[in-house]
C-alpha cells in the first residue's frame, strides 16, 4: 500500500486539478457512493417484491387446486393480480418499504409488512368483490393473502440482507464540523453503507501540514477511501493532492454529498456562496418544463379538490357556527416566493386566536382546515409541493440569525414539502431559531433537488401521513 501513495506538495500549483476533483466526487462514481447503492437496493426490492407477488400467486393456486397451476389457470389469474401488483408496490412506496431508512433499520420492515399487507388485502376485496372482474377468488384471495405476507417476509428480512451484504472498504474522515461526526457515528453504526471509518482527523494549520496529515493517514490506515469536507479552507487548498491521490488507486468522496445521501438534508455548516451558485441555479430547458408541469398538475389537481370543498364547506360552516358562532374562514400573512407576502386561507379552528374549539380539533385531525388553501394554489401563490410559509414576523427573526434562510423562498411555498415528511421536531406554533435551522437543511435539500419524483415521493409520503393520522 505504501508504494501507491506519494506526497507532492508541489501538484497544488495545479490550478485545474481541484475542478477536476470536484467534478470526479460529485458525480457519485465509487460504488459504494450512498445514493447510487440506495437505488440499486430499491431497484432490487423493487423486483424482488414483484417476484415474490407473481410466485405467491402460483403457490395459492397449488395450494387451493392441489397440484401445480397450468398456464391457462395462471394467466386467467394473473390478468386481474397484475393490476393489484400495481397498485401493492404503490402501497409499498407510500408506506416507506423502499426508503434508505427502511433499508438500513431492518427492525422496522415487520411492522411495516403487516401494514401494508393489511392495506393491500383490504384493497384486493374490493377489487374482486366490487369490481367486474372474471374471476371469482373467494378461496384464493384468502390464501394468496397468507402465502404473499410469508413470502415478503422471508425475501425482506432473511434474503434480502444476505444479497445486500458487502465487504466494507477502509476509509478516512477529514473534516471539522458537527456534521462529520454525524457522518462518522452513522456508517461506523450500521453495516450497509460499504465503508468503515477507521479514523476521524481534522486538516491541519496550512496546506503543507494537511497534504502530510491525510497523507500519513492513509499510509498507516491502508485506507482505500478518504471522505473529505471540500467546503474547508485547508481542505480546498489540499484538493491538488487529494486529485493526484485518485490515480494511486484512492477514491476521493465529498463529505457533503455523502451527508445528503445518507440523511436526506443538506450539511448547513457546509453550505456557502459557492454551493448557493452550484446548486440553486436552473437549467433553463428542463427547469421551464418541469414549472409548467408542476403549474398544470397544481391546478388541475386543486379545481378537482376545489369542488369537493365547495361541497362541504356549507356543513363546515355549520359546525363552525354552531359551535362558537365565530367566522367560517381564517385568513393569514405569510411570506411566500422571493419573499413576497401571501395570505393563505383556511377553515377557522379556533377562539379568539388563543383555543382550540371542538370543531376545531376535528378539522385540524382531518386537516378539512387546510382545503381553502387550494384557492391560494389557483391563484398560484402556492403549490401542493414546496416549503411551508412562515410568518413575516418569524422570518424576519430567522433571516437575520439563520445564514441563507432566504434561498428557501426561491421556490414557491408548498401545502406539503420535505421537511414536513421528514423533519420530526420543526416548530409549528412557536418561535423556535434552532429547530428552524435544522428544518432549513430539509428546504434546501428540496431547493436542490426537486423533480417530478422527488415531488410524487412527498405527495406519497403526505397521503401516508395523513391517513395514519401521523399529521404533517
Amino acid at each position: 500500500m505504501t508504494s501507491r501513495i506519494f506526497i507532492d506538495i508541489n501538484v497544488t500549483r495545479n490550478t485545474h486539478a481541484g475542478e477536476r476533483l470536484k467534478h470526479v466526487a460529485n458525480r457519485g462514481i465509487v460504488p459504494f457512493m450512498i445514493h447510487t447503492k440506495s437505488s440499486i437496493y430499491t431497484a432490487i426490492l423493487l423486483v424482488g417484491d414483484l417476484v415474490a407477488y407473481l410466485f405467491s400467486l402460483i403457490i395459492a393456486l397449488a395450494i387451493r387446486y392441489g397440484q401445480m397451476p397450468g398456464r391457462a389457470l395462471i394467466y386467467i389469474h394473473l390478468s386481474s393480480f397484475a393490476i393489484l401488483f400495481v397498485v401493492f408496490i404503490i402501497i409499498n412506496f407510500s408506506a416507506g418499504l423502499y426508503n434508505k431508512r427502511s433499508l438500513l433499520s431492518p427492525n422496522r420492515i415487520p411492522g411495516l409488512l403487516v401494514r401494508t399487507q393489511t392495506i393491500a388485502v383490504l384493497v384486493s376485496v374490493a377489487f374482486f368483490y366490487f369490481l367486474p372482474v372474471s374471476i371469482t377468488p373467494k378461496a384464493n384471495l384468502f390464501i394468496y393473502a397468507i402465502v404473499s405476507t410469508l413470502l415478503l417476509a422471508l425475501w425482506r428480512m432473511v434474503i434480502f440482507p444476505v444479497v445486500s451484504s458487502a465487504r466494507s472498504q477502509r476509509a478516512v474522515l477529514v473534516g471539522v464540523n458537527g456534521e462529520i461526526q454525524d457522518l462518522f457515528e452513522e456508517i461506523n453504526t450500521r453495516s450497509r453503507y460499504g465503508i468503515t471509518f477507521i479514523e476521524k482527523m481534522e486538516p491541519g494549520p496550512n496546506t503543507a501540514a494537511t497534504v502530510a496529515k491525510i497523507g500519513e493517514a492513509v499510509r498507516r490506515t491502508n485506507a482505500s477511501v478518504i471522505v473529505v469536507d471540500l467546503h474547508n479552507k485547508m481542505v480546498e487548498s489540499a484538493i491538488p493532492f487529494l486529485y493526484s491521490l485518485i490515480f494511486s488507486g484512492v477514491q476521493v468522496i465529498d463529505a457533503g454529498k455523502l451527508y445528503e445521501g445518507i440523511f436526506d438534508r443538506v450539511p448547513l455548516s457546509m453550505v456557502g456562496e459557492r454551493w448557493l451558485v452550484e446548486n440553486t441555479g436552473t437549467s433553463a430547458v428542463g427547469r421551464l418544463v418541469y414549472d409548467v408541469v408542476k403549474r398544470t398538475l397544481d391546478l388541475v389537481a386543486a379545481i378537482v379538490l376545489g369542488m369537493f370543498t365547495l361541497i362541504i364547506s356549507p356543513f363546515v360552516y355549520w359546525a363552525i357556527r354552531l359551535d362558537d358562532k365565530g367566522p367560517l374562514l381564517f385568513i393569514q400573512d405569510r411570506i411566500g416566493k422571493n419573499g413576497r407576502p401571501i395570505r393563505i386561507i383556511k377553515f377557522r379552528s379556533m377562539a379568539d386566536g388563543t383555543k382550540v374549539t371542538r370543531v376545531g380539533r376535528f378539522i385540524r385531525f382531518t386537516r378539512i382546515d387546510e382545503l381553502p388553501q387550494l384557492w391560494n394554489v389557483i391563484r398560484g401563490d402556492m403549490s401542493f409541493i414546496g416549503p411551508r410559509p412562515e410568518l413575516p414576523t418569524r422570518v424576519s427573526v430567522y433571516e437575520e440569525e439563520i445564514p441563507y434562510y432566504n434561498v428557501r423562498h426561491l421556490i414557491q411555498p408548498g401545502l406539503s414539502g420535505w421537511a414536513q415528511i421528514y423533519h420530526a421536531t420543526h416548530p409549528h406554533h412557536i418561535l423556535s431559531v434552532n429547530d428552524t435551522r435544522d428544518k432549513l437543511s430539509y428546504d434546501l435539500y428540496y431547493v436542490k433537488h426537486r423533480s417530478f419524483l422527488l415531488d410524487l415521493r412527498i405527495a406519497l409520503q403526505t397521503f401516508r401521513a395523513l391517513m395514519s393520522s401521523r399529521g404533517v
